[in-house]
């Protein structure tokens, strides 16, 4: 059985073009042709993507600003100051022990888990 080259097979055209100096010199000075591209393109994106990042906050502080304008308005003004105490006697004064167990009307379809 016969053996494969090692090398890849390439012709003789092959030499000239701009794909085989350029690995050829990759080869040779891997940080300059791989190493320093891939390092310009990280910072170079970190500077581009500055801008996009800052409009996603501007958008989140609009969203912010057009709630607190609502509150200015008044919707939580007529909340009833809760106090723990006052929540503790009124729910002592209920009567627990006597209570009654009432089925909610279930949709109809839906089972009503009884058996």
């Amino acid at each position: 059985m016969p053996v494969f080259q090692s090398r890849k097979f390439r012709p003789s055209s092959y030499n000239s073009t701009l794909a085989a100096t350029y690995r050829s010199s990759l080869q040779r000075h891997p940080f300059l042709l791989f190493g320093l591209p891939f390092i310009f393109t990280m910072v170079a994106g970190s500077f581009f993507l500055t801008p996009a990042t800052a409009l996603r906050y501007e958008r989140h502080d609009r969203k912010v600003r057009q709630l607190s304008k609502e509150e200015e308005l008044g919707i939580g003004k007529d909340r009833r100051k809760v106090d723990m105490n006052e929540e503790y006697y009124r729910l002592a004064a209920k009567d627990l022990d006597n209570w009654e167990n009432k089925r909610v009307k279930r949709l109809k379809g839906e089972h009503d888990g009884i058996l």
